[in-house]
């Protein structure tokens, strides 16, 4: 059974770290394109952050360029956000999702119906 499973939200103060992770079950991610998008309330999902199959395909939201760092581990299946300077306006829900293409991007129709449940992030003064 495919399955994404997103952790590692919480609620920091402005200028702290998290970092999420996207755990997957029934197919092998190192063969697929991954993104991370985030939806906070009353607005639509945004793509943050995604990596293709291969070195170099990696893209970012302008938002957090500089700033978020997303990585793969694939002996553990497991793609990650890394999220320092936290910022308000990083306050929603992470979702990550996959699809069995070699390039990635930011897109959330890109990325058919393999999506995870999300992790909540808060990011309080």
């Amino acid at each position: 059974q495919v399955q994404l499973v997103e952790s590692g939200g919480g609620s920091v103060q402005p200028g702290g770290s998290l970092r999420l992770s996207c755990a997957a079950t029934g197919f092998t991610m190192a063969y697929h394109a991954i993104g991370w998008f985030r939806q906070a309330p009353g607005k639509e999902r945004e793509g943050v952050a995604c990596t293709g199959t291969t070195d170099g395909n990696v893209h970012y939201a302008d938002s957090v360029k500089g700033r978020f760092t997303i990585s793969r581990d694939n002996a553990k299946n497991t793609v990650y956000l890394q999220m320092n300077t936290l910022k308000p306006e990083d306050t929603a829900v992470y979702y990550c999702a996959a699809n069995g293409l070699r390039q990635c991007a930011l897109r959330a129709d890109y990325y058919g119906s393999y999506w995870g449940k999300g992790t909540p992030v808060t990011v309080y003064s």
